[in-house]
């Protein structure tokens, strides 16, 4: 995480916001490589539900994530304005795709709340914390959680 000093000594943290099923999430910007507009996917035969396809980016063939789907959100059908988040997850490159990247966040790291016990297990999951900014609550995903464990070439 970029790291700035504040007033209070603490750390602030540079997250992207964007949208997916009309709801607000975010991940830190050092994981980010690029954001790209919605290209067609190439389908994989027998990848996960949440596995959109692979494009080819610069001559890496990366796949492309549904983040709504992923998240139990419904699958989205993408558009024009949908938008490809490529970011870097441990050491692979994996495309999430996104409703629309709303913002970039500086939010101090002591103001990222944890996820509330009363949520399930699957959105303790994906979620490592919540962020009120104004009348938003933004959730912060876990990356490393977004790809399968068990099968890590899947992806």
């Amino acid at each position: 995480m970029t790291e700035h000093s504040t007033v209070t000594g603490g750390r602030t943290g540079e997250l992207v916001a964007f949208r997916v099923a009309e709801q607000d999430f975010c991940i830190d910007i050092m994981s980010v490589r690029e954001i790209r507009g919605w290209t067609e996917t190439t389908v994989l035969p027998h990848a996960q539900d949440y596995v959109k396809g692979v494009i080819n980016l610069r001559g890496a063939v990366v796949p492309v994530i549904d983040l709504s789907a992923r998240l139990g959100l419904g699958r989205l059908e993408p558009g024009p304005r949908h938008v490809i988040i490529i970011t870097m997850i441990g050491q692979r490159l994996v495309g999430l795709l996104a409703d629309v990247v709303s913002d970039i966040l500086s939010v101090p790291e002591d103001t990222v709340q944890p996820v509330p016990d009363i949520a399930s297990e699957s959105a303790r999951a994906f979620v490592s914390g919540v962020i009120t900014t104004g009348e938003r609550m933004i959730r912060q995903i876990d990356l490393a959680r977004i790809l399968p464990e068990d099968r890590p070439e899947a992806a």
